[in-house]
Parts: structure tokens; sequence; C-alpha cells
């Protein structure tokens, strides 16, 4: 984990480090699906713990993009009022029917990879470190910008839905979503997807 040791020896003087500032970016529909892969949900407050105060490091900014669906919008409110009130910033577009070019199938579709590239760059003076919550191999060439910036990267993501670029670009500092589960996993509810989940996000088709 990237991380400053709090204290440093330099030229023979105790020196308290700053910590780094970090900023996350959670691709919703991405961590929709790999809960549905792990058994249990994510407490997002605990994600800002784990990489914040817990690490010795400053939340500097949190994002979270989700779809945005009318036929859920009361549920989808709450879900994201308590990200809101947890700190996050939340982006929403509205799920748009398209029709699958290979199967003829119309399918819902909410993308904002986009918008999560634009909030990258435009607070990119913001933070020191990145923390890209998806497995998308779209993002690889965002993170690769964002070290030759000087900038610090890291992808938290299920194995099994995370791409080979991403895997490639972030080396080490890749953080399995299942060893996460003792520090960032809710302990007040196991999901039920036989149920509706807390949340909708929907995608064309898994990535990764």
């Amino acid at each position: 984990m990237y991380s400053r040791d709090v204290w440093k020896y330099e030229r023979g003087v105790l020196l308290r480090q700053p910590p780094l500032r970090v900023s996350i970016f959670v691709d919703g529909a991405n961590m929709y699906y790999a809960q549905k892969r792990l058994g249990w949900f994510i407490d997002f407050r605990k994600v800002l713990h784990y990489f914040g105060p817990a690490q010795n490091n400053i939340i500097s900014e949190a994002y979270y993009y989700t779809g945005a669906d009318s036929t859920t919008l009361a549920r989808d409110i709450r879900f994201h009022e308590y990200l809101m009130y947890s700190g996050y910033i939340v982006r929403t577009k509205n799920i748009k029917q398209v029709i699958d070019d290979t199967t003829g199938e119309i399918v819902e579709k909410a993308n904002l990879d986009v918008e999560l590239v634009i909030d990258m760059f435009n607070t990119v003076n913001l933070f020191d470190m990145c923390v890209l919550m998806s497995g998308d191999g779209d993002f690889e060439r965002a993170l690769e910008l964002l070290r030759c910036k000087g900038k610090r990267i890291a992808v938290v993501a299920h194995p099994d839905m995370t791409a080979r670029e991403l895997r490639n670009v972030v080396g080490r500092n890749y953080f399995d979503l299942r060893e996460l589960a003792p520090h960032i996993a809710r302990t007040d509810r196991m999901p039920d997807y036989d149920e509706v989940a807390v949340t909708r996000e929907y995608v064309s088709e898994e990535r990764g």
C-alpha cells in the first residue's frame, strides 16, 4: 500500500512526514457485479478509512459513478444520499436503451467512463495518489498518463473481473477485493441476489 511513514530520519533529525493526498474513483457498475461474485457488500465509508487514516493518508476527493433508473428512483436516492453523507461526490447518468449489434437485443446502458476520466484530470492537482475501484481495461491509458505526471496509482477490483491491461499498468499496487474483506466489508447485512440489490447498475456487458 502506498503510504508514508509518519516519522523519518533525515540528516540525523527525526522529521514528521506529510501524509499522501488520496482520491478515490469508484466505477459503480463494476463494483456492483464484483459484490455479486464476492457474496458481501462493500461498506464505502470503510473504503475511505482504509485508504485514508488507516494508511496515514488524507482523502482528498472521492467519486462514485452510477446509472440512474426512474423505476428505482426512491431506493437509488437513499443509496446516493448514504454515499454523499459518507463523503462521496455522486455522478449519475440516465440509463439508455440501445440495440446490441451482435444479438439484436435491447440492452440498458449507462457508461460513465468519460466522466470518471475527466474528473481524474480536472482534479489531478488535488491528489498524490489515485485509487481506481474498477477492473475495466478502458482506464489503462488514463492511469498511465497519471503516472507520467508523477502520481501514484492503484487499482481495487475482483481478479475475475480485472482486465490484464490494468494488472500490467499498476503492478504490485493491485488490491484484490477478496483480501480486503476484513477492512471494507459491511458486517450488518449480507446480500441476497434473489432479491433486489441495494442499488441497480446497468452495463451492456461485463468487461475485463
